[in-house]
């Protein structure tokens, strides 16, 4: 019974990663955004999420922190956007944020 409940509160990640020096390596340096509007209210930053430029970092439950391809507003968030599309990164986590490497 012990090994069941340990199971259960054990979870697993069934996404592929990317680290984050990779994708600016393929993607270029990004900058990071700060929305001083509503989203949909901010023409520039809708045309960058339509072109999938933009990645959405959050804070997981251990406090470090990873990254998800496109916009999702959530409280606490920081959104990165990149110079090149990040299509082929679209249904990854990335990890190993080096905030070094972000634009100020």
């Amino acid at each position: 019974m012990r090994a069941v409940r340990n199971e259960s509160a054990m979870k697993l990640l069934k996404v592929k990663t990317a680290r984050f020096s990779r994708v600016v390596e393929k993607c270029g340096k990004p900058q990071a955004y700060t929305l001083w509007q509503k989203p949909a209210a901010d023409r520039h930053f809708q045309a960058q999420i339509k072109k999938n430029r933009v990645v959405t970092i959050l804070k997981s439950e251990s406090g470090t922190d990873f990254g998800i391809v496109g916009f999702k507003q959530r409280k606490g968030a920081t959104y990165l956007v990149f110079p090149k599309s990040l299509k082929r990164f679209a249904d990854m986590r990335i990890v190993g944020i080096d905030w070094s490497r972000v634009r100020e």
